[in-house]
């Protein structure tokens, strides 16, 4: 509505109210002066000075720029809908074992329940809100005994009362009250509470994003780290067995003492990383238990079987979408916290503005001055006579309230302006996500092939060793060491391989894990300052004070 039409409005309750008060033969004078405040009030509304404006409240940003970044990785954006990535994104993958373990998360997993009793508790909150909106219907029934004292003020009207025990009924079967919504309270309250609504289901699907993408991390360096284990094993026999050669050969004569101690300590620093290697895998192993709601002994064996030995790259394509308000869960939450929020602001400026209740009753009464007969207060009050009835239309207008409401506006301003600011920050570390996910991708990906050219070299050089061994050109010790030399890189290798496959689960949170619920880009942010209100409950504040 504009501001005129809210001025007509205005002026169209002012006369029903006085209306409805001459009805009541309420005192010419008393209505003379609610006139007048509504008069002022409107006139008020009209000017509209000293309004709050948009602009002083926090605003949203644009979305940052991201396609230069993407460049860089030889990607491209994607407009409109995308079906990538998928919901269920960590099939790609090929691992049965991770897709059971994140099927039973998402069954078990206590964070994801109570993200879901959460939920459950903001859509009961809708149902309370919903009952504002219409009229209360109760029916009343009440029996009362009472003894007229002596000498009270009974008494003091009507002697022959005193003494007198009277037994009192009343059924009500209608009652109705009703708060009529003029000013859209009770709406903005419906709207505030189906924004919280919102937001808590983007934030259990952000829990679901954030309890996937961890155990799929877990699972994922679990994997590695139990390959790289046995290499580790692997390595330190060997250096156990090149301490025994060193043994032998300096008990012959052949070598120094020093070749035995450089050979105990590769011994040593082989066995320190198998230990390391070990409790890094439990660790893993400790976390997935966790998250599937499980305790720590359900991982024991968890890599004990090699059916996953070689967990398949994700493909990334060509082009991505790059809608984080749409495909992101906990920006989509972020601005339905905020429309919620701007909701209670207008719920806020109502406070200040008159309300309007209508309280209808019709029923029965019946009194008895004697307990010995219930029959006879059953037959008075169970008779057209006794019927009555009871409409009370009630205007109230907060005059000083002792800042009471001005603060409770400033609160709901404050708690806006710390939503949308919560929102930019949350777009801003969107996008810092997606371009982190994709540079850490990059690296570790040109690290593993780099790294695995200098596996093959190694192996090649153990395959010239044997045949020098086989030649009778080289002792056995050689081929052990260039042996040593392919674990070691084979090692190096793994780790890079498991960092790999986690750097792609980051691009899949930071893309939103195939969430596509959000709002379009280009839908509109709330603006609380632009409700045709603002001038009038501003206006009342600065007057009374609130």
């Amino acid at each position: 509505m504009s501001d005129y039409e809210y001025t007509a409005l205005s002026w169209l309750l002012t006369m029903t109210v006085m209306a409805l008060l001459k009805k009541l033969r309420v005192n010419l004078f008393f209505l003379r002066k609610i006139k007048s405040i509504f008069v002022f009030l409107i006139l008020l509304n009209a000017v509209g000075c000293n309004s709050v404006t948009q602009s002083e409240r926090s605003q949203f940003i644009d979305s940052p720029k991201i396609s230069k970044s993407l460049a860089n990785g030889s990607l491209g954006i994607s407009k409109g809908q995308n079906s990538w990535p998928k919901k269920n994104w960590w099939t790609e993958y090929k691992s049965n074992r991770l897709n059971h373990l994140i099927n039973k998360a998402m069954n078990d997993n206590q964070n994801l329940k109570k993200a879901h009793n959460t939920l459950e508790e903001a859509e009961a909150l809708i149902k309370v809100a919903e009952a504002r909106l219409v009229p209360a219907l109760q029916t009343d029934l009440l029996f009362r005994q009472s003894r007229v004292p002596y000498r009270g003020v009974v008494y003091s009207y009507n002697q022959g009362q005193g003494g007198l025990y009277k037994t009192s009924g009343f059924l009500s079967p209608f009652v109705m009250n009703w708060e009529i919504d003029f000013w859209g309270k009770n709406r903005a309250a419906l709207e505030a509470a189906l924004g919280d609504a919102a937001a808590q289901r983007a934030e259990m699907e952000q829990v679901r994003l954030l309890l996937s993408t961890s155990l799929a991390r877990a699972y994922l360096r679990g994997n590695a780290l139990a390959r790289q284990l046995a290499i580790a094993n692997e390595l330190t026999k060997i250096r156990k067995k090149l301490t025994l050669v060193s043994e032998i050969r300096y008990k012959s004569g052949i070598d120094t003492y020093d070749g035995i101690a450089a050979a105990q300590a590769n011994e040593d620093i082989a066995i320190r990383r198998e230990i390391t290697t070990e409790a890094a895998l439990g660790i893993q192993k400790d976390a997935i238990s966790r998250l599937i709601g499980e305790g720590p002994d359900i991982g024991l064996d968890l890599f004990s079987r090699s059916d996953d030995t070689k967990l398949q790259q994700p493909v990334i394509p060509k082009k991505i979408p790059i809608e984080l308000l749409r495909h992101r869960p906990d920006l989509a939450a972020a601005l339905d916290r905020a429309e919620a929020a701007a909701e209670r602001i207008h719920i806020a400026k109502t406070l200040f503005l008159p309300s309007i209740d209508l309280s209808i009753a019709a029923g029965f009464e019946g009194v008895s001055t004697t307990t010995q007969n219930i029959g006879l207060l059953s037959q008075r009050l169970f008779n057209s006579q006794a019927i009555g009835f009871a409409a009370v239309p009630g205007l109230r207008l907060p005059i000083f309230q002792g800042g009471r409401l001005a603060g409770n506006l400033d609160v709901q301003r404050a708690d806006y302006d710390q939503t949308v600011d919560s929102y930019n920050e949350t777009l801003l570390q969107a996008a810092q996500q997606v371009a982190d996910a994709l540079i850490n991708l990059r690296r570790f990906d040109k690290e593993f092939k780099v790294q695995q050219d200098f596996v093959n070299a190694n192996e090649k050089q153990l395959y010239l060793a044997n045949i020098r061994i086989r030649d009778g050109l080289r002792d056995h010790r050689e081929m052990l060491q260039e042996r040593v030399d392919v674990l070691e890189a084979e090692f190096f290798k793994e780790n890079l391989s498991g960092e790999r496959l986690v750097a792609s689960v980051d691009l899949f949170q930071s893309l939103g894990g195939g969430y596509d619920e959000g709002p379009e880009p280009g839908a509109s942010k709330p603006a609380p300052e632009l409700d045709p209100i603002t001038p009038v409950s501003d206006s009342i504040r600065n007057i009374t004070g609130g």
